[in-house]
């Protein structure tokens, strides 16, 4: 068996700075409701004209990652791409950032596993590498969320939470003995699907028939929902549980973490699982507070600042952890 380390990290967002103020002034809320019930000051949004889209942010944070991992686009043997906002419905974006790249005929597919899908995404990546199948591959999160939200009244309790941005990472076989991916663990409760969902426009739910169905625009179904509470109270269980399954797969303790990098969803519930663990301020990074809920693209964003900012060093035990729709949640435990 292969090891798999990560090689490169990169992020982009947009310049589009989304302050709470700025919401309340389209919507009845306001900075101090916001910040309460989620740690959220700011996000970025893509704005008309400025040439992002899904895809193309993707692309952006994938050159920085590629750059960094000191290997060439054209070593690149798989992408895999992770978002619940494609360009497309079909087809995925993995192809269009083949395309962009201009890599020849690498394969490419998409995961679609919502804020899951990044430690989902690596997982994939990481058994084709430890199998021998590919030396290089190219994970990518990415999300155009502030395409498809409610900016009213109506859909205010989720239209504040999530922003846009772009997180990438190039997967590679370690050289090192010991270092790298040492494990990765998935889980989903399919039960609880429609509690966090977009019901369409999808095959079930045609544009034609919402607008004939709705003419007044009430329960639009391709828009957002969210049972707040009850996705808090299973989050913060799956999350302590994922993490404390990882660390016992490798023989570790909580203490053994240096840094743990939840997914960016509500600083409520990393606030709460960091107290749970009783892990030190500087053993969590946490950035939702100036980028939102961004989704697949949240913790390859947290974990490029993090080791941007020299808080994730060689030798470090890291941790990342998701819980989101479907349900879907997952753990990564790496040796850096």
């Amino acid at each position: 068996m292969y090891q798999t380390k990560i090689a490169g990290l990169g992020k982009y967002v947009p310049e589009n700075v989304v302050t709470n103020d700025d919401l309340s002034k389209l919507m009845d809320t306001n900075d101090e409701w916001i910040t309460e019930r989620t740690g959220i000051k700011e996000r970025r949004h893509i704005k008309k004209g400025d040439g992002n889209t899904t895809a193309t942010m993707g692309v952006k944070a994938a050159k920085v990652a590629i750059e960094r991992s000191g290997i060439s686009k054209d070593d690149i043997d798989l992408i895999v791409f992770a978002t619940l906002s494609p360009d497309y419905y079909f087809p995925g974006c993995g192809v269009q950032v083949q395309e962009m790249l201009e890599i020849d005929t690498c394969p490419a597919l998409d995961v679609r596993n919502q804020c899951s899908g990044f430690i989902y995404a690596v997982s994939v990546a990481d058994q084709f590498i430890k199998t021998g199948m590919y030396n290089n591959v190219l994970v990518i999160g990415s999300e155009n969320h502030s395409g498809g939200l409610d900016f009213t009244d109506r859909g205010r309790s989720v239209s504040v939470i999530f922003g846009d941005g772009a997180g990438a990472a190039v997967l590679t076989r370690s050289d090192h003995n010991g270092q790298g991916i040492l494990s990765t663990h998935l889980h989903s409760e399919g039960k609880h699907a429609l509690e966090l969902s977009l019901k369409g426009p999808s095959t079930n739910y045609w544009v034609t028939e919402i607008i004939a169905d709705n003419p007044q625009g009430e329960d639009i179904p391709y828009y957002p929902y969210m049972n707040g509470q009850f996705v808090f109270k299973n989050a913060i269980q799956r999350f302590s549980e994922v993490i404390n399954e990882g660390l016992k797969e490798n023989g570790l303790e909580v203490s053994d973490i240096d840094m743990l990098i939840p997914h960016q969803a509500n600083l409520r519930i990393s606030q709460f699982v960091q107290q749970k663990f009783k892990l030190a301020d500087d053993q969590v990074y946490n950035n939702i507070q100036k980028y939102g809920n961004t989704t697949a693209a949240s913790i390859p964003i947290a974990l490029t600042e993090a080791w941007e900012e020299g808080k994730i060093k060689e030798g470090d035990i890291v941790v990342l952890a998701a819980f989101g729709s479907g349900f879907t949640w997952g753990s990564a435990i790496i040796k850096w």
